[in-house]
C-alpha cells in the first residue's frame, strides 16, 4: 500500500506504508530532509518576543512605526492629521509602542517626539534568525 506525502519539494511522491497505515522505514534516518534544529528562544525570550510583535500587530501602530521609521522622528503633533486619528488615540498607541521598546520618546518643550529603537528592532531579526534590516550606507538596524 501506498500514501502520498507532500515533501519539501512540493511534489506528490509515494512512500510504502504497512498494513497499519505506517511508513515501513524512517524517512529522517534515510537522509531525505536534514534534521531540525531545537527552538534557540527560551520561553521566557519566547514571552517577551510574543509581547513586542503584539505591540506590532495593529495597523494604527504599523502606520505610526512605519511613519517614524521614514521619517527618521516624529512630533506627536503631527501624527493624528497624518494617520486620520483622534490625538487621545494617537497617544494610546505611541504609549504602548514605547512600552514596547519599539519607539523611543523623547519630550521636547511641549511635544512628545518619537524614534525607532534601532537596537530592539535588531533583536526582533535576530530571534527571527532574518539578517539585519541595514543598508550598505544606512546606519538603520
Amino acid at each position: 500500500m501506498f500514501v502520498d506525502q507532500y515533501w519539501q519539494t512540493g511534489t506528490m511522491t509515494s512512500a510504502p506504508v504497512s498494513e497499519t497505515g505506517s511508513l515501513d522505514h524512517d524517512p529522517v534516518q534515510e537522509g531525505c530532509c536534514p534534521p531540525l534544529l531545537g527552538p534557540t528562544l527560551t520561553d521566557d525570550e519566547s514571552a517577551t518576543l510574543a509581547g513586542v510583535l503584539k505591540a506590532l500587530a495593529d495597523p494604527v501602530r504599523l502606520k505610526l512605526v512605519n511613519l517614524v521609521a521614514i521619517s527618521g522622528e516624529c512630533c506627536a503633533c503631527d501624527l493624528p492629521e497624518l494617520v486620520g486619528r483622534s490625538q487621545p488615540t494617537i497617544s494610546h498607541h505611541l504609549s504602548i509602542l514605547v512600552k514596547a521598546g519599539i519607539l523611543v520618546r523623547e519630550q521636547r518643550g511641549k511635544w512628545a517626539w518619537f524614534r525607532l529603537d534601532r537596537s530592539r528592532l535588531q533583536a526582533i531579526c535576530s530571534a527571527l534568525g532574518t539578517p539585519a534590516l541595514d543598508a550598505p550606507d544606512s546606519d538603520c538596524c
